[in-house]
């Protein structure tokens, strides 16, 4: 077991390098210069411009840049806005509880009703109930979160006055863009674990523990249940990391506080180190949530303990 998290561990880091090489060249390859957008709206001339640039290491050649980029990470440096000179790191620190907030309780929806659904369409496989739960898994799929999220600004916030539409502050600013998460989230979940739990239903220990005289409630729910989610947390760690992708989005269609919109308006400013600095931290929490996903399957499943 010490071996397998070892193991896990040493391949993390090497996605964590590859993204922050990837995250670096991608934004150094787009066009525009900071610097321009910078100076935007005042009078300067081009040995200013050419100072400033030369100030900021813009000047330098990309395996430069890169290297102390790479060198600033390994420090916990994610340099300074090009904007506010402020560090990026405390930044970014500052304004994820928000979207951490978000994303828990996003997922939270996502997984209790993608699950109770999934089983729920196993269970009554070809009824009615089957084919209203496929369907809300289709429209999940399909949605994206921008749409959901105004679509639930205008049926409870704008009609039904239930919830506010825009802000932070509080439990019921949460509300809506938790479930315009959730719901998206949802549709890939209820597919998954339907599908293994019927594949979970025709295995010869479910057979068994009917011919046993096992109640058929404790059988689907605390045995093939169980097994079913081994596949579906696959899914279950992958939504997460789209819902925390997903919360860029959501927070600025909710305007709520986030590193979703510091990243935003990163990006319309041109900050280079900002926006490299939101997308390698939600690079590295993405890594680290797949990471504890995989150590799961162990805690779950019995058999996959033993086998490492």
């Amino acid at each position: 077991m010490v071996g397998a998290v070892i193991q896990r561990l040493l391949s993390s880091l090497l996605v964590i390098a590859g993204a922050s090489f990837l995250v670096f060249f991608i934004l150094y390859l787009l066009p525009g210069d900071p610097v321009l957008m910078m100076l935007a709206g005042t009078t300067f001339t081009p040995e200013a411009a050419a100072s400033l640039r030369h100030q900021l290491g813009l000047d330098q050649s990309a395996l430069q840049q890169f290297l102390r980029f790479a060198g600033g990470l390994l420090q916990g440096d994610f340099g300074k806005s090009l904007v506010s000179d402020d560090p990026v790191l405390p930044k970014i620190l500052s304004q994820f509880p928000a979207t951490a907030a978000l994303t828990f309780a996003g997922t939270v929806i996502a997984v209790v009703f993608g699950i109770w659904l999934g089983v729920l369409s196993a269970v009554h496989r070809g009824g009615l109930i089957d084919l209203a739960a496929r369907l809300v898994s289709l429209l999940g799929i399909s949605m994206p979160t921008f749409w959901s999220g105004i679509l639930l600004i205008l049926i409870f916030s704008v009609h039904l006055n239930w919830f506010p539409a825009l802000g932070s502050e509080g439990w019921r600013t949460l509300v809506l863009p938790a479930a315009a998460l959730g719901l998206v989230g949802s549709g890939f979940i209820v597919r998954m674990v339907r599908n293994s739990m019927l594949e979970v239903m025709n295995e010869p220990f479910i057979t068994t523990l009917r011919a046993k005289g096992l109640p058929e409630r404790l059988v689907m729910y605390r045995h093939g249940l169980r097994s079913a989610l081994i596949p579906a947390l696959t899914i279950i760690g992958i939504q997460i990391g789209e819902l925390l992708a997903g919360a860029v989005v959501i927070e600025t269609v909710f305007s709520r506080q986030g590193i979703g919109r510091v990243l935003a308006g990163a990006i319309t400013a041109k900050d280079l180190p900002v926006v490299q600095g939101v997308i390698f931290f939600t690079a590295v929490v993405y890594v680290v949530i797949n990471l504890l996903v995989d150590l799961s399957y162990a805690l779950i499943d019995p058999r996959v303990r033993r086998a490492q």
